[in-house]
């Protein structure tokens, strides 16, 4: 007998899969039918069933006959997973870290290492948590649990083997094709969904592919940061209605307690904030929304990937993923722990050892997919989208879509004037070249400017001189780069941003609860 414990997700190919594997799943809900298939898809094919699953997926079963656990994430790490074992062998495991604080056996300590890798990145990057102990299924593994003891199995990671002998068209027309496939899947005809949509070409592409009726969008009174008025033009163009969230500053504020509460870990991404009160207002409407995450990493769609060529050889010493903000040295002086073996350039070296002999721009993506994706950009969109009950599925991140990408040149992906070449190519033919070939903006938030006004700030200053940051910083050194920051440089806002919103979760889990 085969039991579903706990599953998060949405299989795409389910139709497929009920037919291959025979299974009638006529009449059922989704949550029903993919339970179904789930579970007929381990019983044929094991622990090898995620090969066959396109989609987003983070399940555990139990396999009564074996008298074993067994733990799945998918490929990208669209979904999480967590484990912890207690003293006593046992294992606790969900999709949610809250799933295993309040488990008898679980003992709460914090994972002060973690701080130095947050520091330098943002976000929490590897299998560890700031959870003492908790830990992630990285994407591409399983787990199996059984007499106490844990196996971890690597079933899937990204490879790449560039194709030199398409044209540009050829490949956009490929990249087309398979977007359109995405689309067949993504929903069932009874669903209705609305689509995110910003000025770039990612979501702009996913509306113009889909049936959505309705784009939502964020704004700001701050018009150099607005890319609202932007996607209104797309949205018209397109035919769709389009809303949008105007983000005042002291909303902005208000709620980053709640958001470093439900994404279970600090985040020091500030388009996180961004990202929850869409989501808050979006649910309003909606159930079911489209989002484009996934096409920058897997085609070349950040600007600093143009200058991967110059980096050469060196990224293996630095680069670690889309944010770096502090370096070691600055570490040292306002940590008041400080371990220099604990580095982030650890977290990656197997990336690079994986990607011996591939380009430069290649490794840089590689790292963006395994690390940067994982760690931030899809725990947020999980997390918070949750945390409103608005479901968010992401079309362009499919292990077909990133298997075109695997195989196209870097020379299609960028060069010295444009990012993105072949995927801006595809979208082109839905879109008119002025939003399909729009320079990136990225989704910027005017954070640099409020948080630099005292009516906003003062929780901020707060905070660093508490009595909670004591316990980890030399408030002197942390309120220093506070000064520097007010005093007019504006770069220091990332890393007021990722101190203050460490101190946010610690209250959240460690003071309060």
């Amino acid at each position: 007998m085969i039991e579903i414990k706990t599953y998060r997700g949405h299989i795409r190919n389910w139709e497929a899969l009920s037919k291959e594997l025979q299974t009638d799943v006529s009449g059922m809900t989704r949550e029903e039918r993919e339970l179904v298939i789930l579970t007929k898809a381990y019983e044929v094919w094991g622990r090898h069933m995620a090969d066959h699953l396109y989609g987003m997926f983070a399940l555990a079963l139990w396999d009564d006959e074996a008298q074993e656990l067994f733990c799945l994430r998918d490929q990208f790490g669209t979904k999480p997973f967590y484990y912890y074992q207690t003293k006593d062998g046992k294992l606790l495991y969900g999709t949610y870290i809250r799933d295993i604080l309040n488990q008898p056996g679980f003992v709460k300590e914090l994972n002060i290492d973690m701080l130095q890798i947050y520091l330098t990145l943002t976000y929490v990057a590897g299998e560890d948590t700031f959870f003492k102990g908790i830990k992630k299924l990285m994407p591409g593994h399983y787990l199996v649990y059984k007499n106490q003891e844990l196996q971890i199995t690597r079933y899937w990671k990204p490879e790449f083997h560039p194709d030199e002998s398409k044209t540009l068209e050829e490949w956009a027309d490929e990249i087309h094709d398979t977007v359109k496939q995405m689309f067949s899947e993504i929903k069932t005809e009874d669903e209705t969904a609305e689509s995110f949509l910003s000025g770039g070409v990612d979501s702009s592409y996913v509306l113009a592919m889909s049936d959505a009726k309705c784009a939502d969008s964020c704004g700001y009174d701050e018009e150099r940061f607005d890319e609202s008025r932007i996607a209104a033009k797309t949205a018209e163009l397109l035919g769709v209605t389009h809303a949008v969230c105007n983000i005042q500053p002291e909303q902005y504020f208000s709620i980053v307690p709640y958001v470093m509460y439900h994404m279970e870990q600090p985040l020091g991404d500030a388009s996180a904030i961004v990202f929850t009160i869409a989501c808050n207002e979006t649910a309003k409407h909606t159930k079911l929304c489209y989002s484009g995450e996934g096409a920058d990493e897997f085609f070349g769609g950040y600007n600093m990937y143009r200058n991967a060529e110059r980096y050469g050889e060196e990224l293996k010493n630095f680069y670690v993923g889309n944010t770096n903000i502090m370096k070691e040295e600055e570490k040292q002086k306002i940590l008041k722990s400080y371990r220099p073996e604990v580095q982030p350039i650890q977290l990656v070296k197997y990336i690079y050892d994986e990607t011996e002999g591939l380009d430069p721009l290649t490794k840089m993506s590689d790292v963006d997919i395994q690390i940067w994706l994982e760690g931030d950009i899809y725990l947020n969109v999980d997390k918070m989208s949750t945390a409103a009950g608005l479901e968010i599925r992401m079309p362009l991140t499919d292990r077909r879509i990133f298997d075109i990408a695997s195989r196209l040149p870097s020379k299609y992906k960028v060069n010295e004037e444009q990012n993105k070449i072949a995927f801006r190519t595809a979208a082109a033919k839905v879109l008119p070249e002025e939003i399909a070939f729009r320079k990136k903006l990225g989704f910027i938030v005017p954070i640099r400017i409020w948080l630099a006004d005292e009516k906003y700030h003062q929780d901020v200053r707060a905070k660093f001189n508490s009595d909670m940051a004591a316990q980890f910083f030399n408030t002197d050194a942390i309120n220093a780069i506070f000064d520097d920051y007010i005093n007019g440089n504006s770069d220091q806002w990332r890393k007021v941003w990722t101190i203050y919103t460490f101190l946010v979760w610690y209250e959240e889990y460690f003071v309060r609860r």
